[in-house]
């Protein structure tokens, strides 16, 4: 039977705590319990029952040797092993604690230590049952400990009126602790989770738009042995043409040598037919290409073109900027009551999108946390309408950003209401052809 059973309760890696960092952690703590009690005892003489205490360090030793022989450097423990090594580590600081003084000792601090690194790593469950541990030991030394090692032939007692006032340090510390502790890791395993999320889509796609270019590299990579099937084909034909035999075969064989030859002739011109407009992407087809999917469900859009008198921007096509946008689309849909209105405007130096619903705007409080990863509603009044800005807002403004663009989300200004999306680019982050000029100079341009 393993100490450490390989099951995963808890369904996620990221309870798996690392066993090589407790076992580094507790030589670390070796180390300095020994030389703690080396010096207390030795340095300045007092009376320290050196004995108990080493049997004590000893068995933290032991664990990790046993650990470290037992298991290889890479394992990962499942939430219950490493609950168990940190009760150890709880009840070994305890026993040191109750042979120098309890709660007295300035060292009882360091209790709060395996409950904070438990609420970094492992279920909540877990923690709060270490947690429970650490509160029962540190009450019991409230009570119940040796006298606090001190000079020979004097003693020092240590107002009850301060262990309670350490005891409720402890408790406070460890609890406000452990919650940061809990709340940042949390906070990182949603981001890196979102972050994630976002690679997928982006990646899904990069590799929707290189369709085109692995068509032509298969065209290109079938044609040569096609070609040699049709020479020889003909040679066929020719040598055995007078033979009923093999009439209908070699005909058959040459018309599917041709078909397939026309097959290829077109693949291998679909990316250089399509070339422009797969790579080269002017704005107003852009801002088409992301709208038309989002028609067909009883909201009228509406696209407005400021006249600005500058050459359109024709930039590369950008399946991260395709999705983002489209997002943003997708939630002024959901959340609208008749209509969206999306604003284009381009300048020598900048490039606006603003995208407005008539819908009931953002709350206050939500306002402040868009962009937040798993945030699962726009606004507390109206959670029940469909698409909710959490995971997928965090990746349309992650790809957006990555694209170059600045986002700011607001709401219409009263009487108005509706939610307000500002997306902005320096020009030259959207136009293959450098900084605008006027429509009159840009002839022949793109």
């Amino acid at each position: 039977m393993t100490l450490f059973p390989p099951f995963l309760d808890d369904h996620s890696i990221r309870h798996r705590l690392r066993l090589q960092t407790l076992i580094r952690l507790r030589w670390l703590a070796v180390l300095g319990q020994s030389a703690t009690v080396l010096i207390i005892a030795h340095g300045y003489g007092f009376d320290v029952p050196e004995f108990p205490s080493f049997t004590l360090i000893a068995c933290s030793a032991y664990l990790n040797i046993f650990l470290s022989v037992r298991f290889p450097a890479a394992h990962r423990l499942p939430p219950l092993g490493a609950t168990a090594i940190l009760s150890f580590d709880v009840a070994q600081l305890s026993g040191l604690l109750f042979l120098t003084g309890g709660l007295a000792n300035p060292f009882s601090v360091l209790l709060c230590v395996p409950v904070i690194i438990s609420s970094a790593s492992q279920p909540v469950r877990h923690t709060l049952g270490l947690g429970a541990l650490s509160v029962a030991i540190v009450t019991v030394l409230v009570f119940y400990s040796l006298p606090l090692p001190w000079y020979p032939d004097s003693s020092f007692e240590v107002p009850y009126l301060l262990i309670a006032g350490t005891w409720i340090a402890i408790v406070s510390t460890t609890a406000f602790a452990a919650f940061y502790s809990f709340q940042v890791s949390a906070e990182a395993n949603q981001l890196a989770d979102a972050l994630a999320a976002t690679e997928l889509v982006l990646q899904r796609e990069q590799h929707l738009s290189a369709l085109d270019g692995l068509a032509a590299a298969a065209a290109h990579e079938l044609g040569t042995p096609l070609a040699t099937i049709q020479i020889v084909a003909k040679e066929m034909e020719k040598a055995l043409a007078d033979d009923p035999r093999f009439t209908d075969d070699l005909m058959l064989l040459r018309s599917q040598s041709e078909r397939c030859r026309d097959i290829l002739k077109r693949l291998s011109t679909l990316s250089a037919e399509d070339e422009a407009h797969m790579v080269r992407l002017p704005l107003a087809s852009l801002i088409e290409e992301v709208i038309a999917p989002h028609r067909e469900f009883g909201i009228a859009i509406d696209v407005v073109h400021e006249k600005t008198g500058m050459r359109e921007p024709v930039g590369r096509r950008n399946p991260g900027i395709l999705f983002g946008l489209g997002n943003l689309i997708e939630n002024a849909v959901d959340f609208a009551h008749e209509r969206v209105t999306v604003t284009v405007s381009h300048g020598q130096d900048r490039l606006d999108i603003i995208i407005d619903d008539d819908g009931p705007g953002f709350a206050p409080d939500v306002l402040a946390q868009i962009g937040v990863p798993f945030m699962n509603r726009r606004n507390r009044l109206d959670h029940e309408k469909a698409g909710g800005l959490g995971l997928g807002l965090f990746i349309a403004k992650t790809l957006l950003e990555r694209s170059g663009a600045q986002l700011a989300f607001s709401n219409k200004q009263p009487p108005q209401t509706g939610a307000r999306v500002q997306v902005t680019w320096p020009r030259e982050k959207m136009d293959l052809f450098g900084s605008g000029m006027p429509q009159e100079n840009a002839a022949g341009t793109g």
